[in-house]
């Protein structure tokens, strides 16, 4: 149950967010026992974001947050996965890029926990 949000500088269409979705759910394969069947992606465009005290004209925050744990070198790859999505679709280059990783312990669906 992996979720991740964008939030981003640029504008985005339809189609640049069914690519990015497409992209991110090869991505997360990465990440072992998660897959695009239970992806849930978010996007946040023309979003105000600020780096070392200069307002960013291409830069982006991504969250990525999954059910239980996984091992440090999985979040290696996916930040390089991520980093080379977010320059091959929207322009932004890597060091325009925070990812933040978030293990939860607790997750609901369809009423209930997992």
């Amino acid at each position: 149950m992996p979720f991740i949000n964008s939030k981003v500088t640029v504008k985005l269409d339809k189609s640049t967010e069914d690519l990015l979705k497409e992209k991110l759910g090869k991505a997360i394969e990465v990440i072992p026992g998660k897959s695009e069947a239970w992806l849930m992606v978010g996007f946040e465009d023309e979003y105000s974001l600020y780096f070392k005290g200069k307002r960013c004209e291409k830069a982006a925050f991504v969250e990525i947050k999954i059910f239980g744990s996984a091992p440090a070198a999985s979040y290696d790859s996916m930040t390089e996965q991520v980093c080379k999505i977010y320059e091959e679709v929207l322009g932004i280059p890597g060091n325009q890029i925070y990812v933040k990783y978030e293990e939860v312990l607790n997750w609901g669906y369809d009423g209930h926990n997992f």
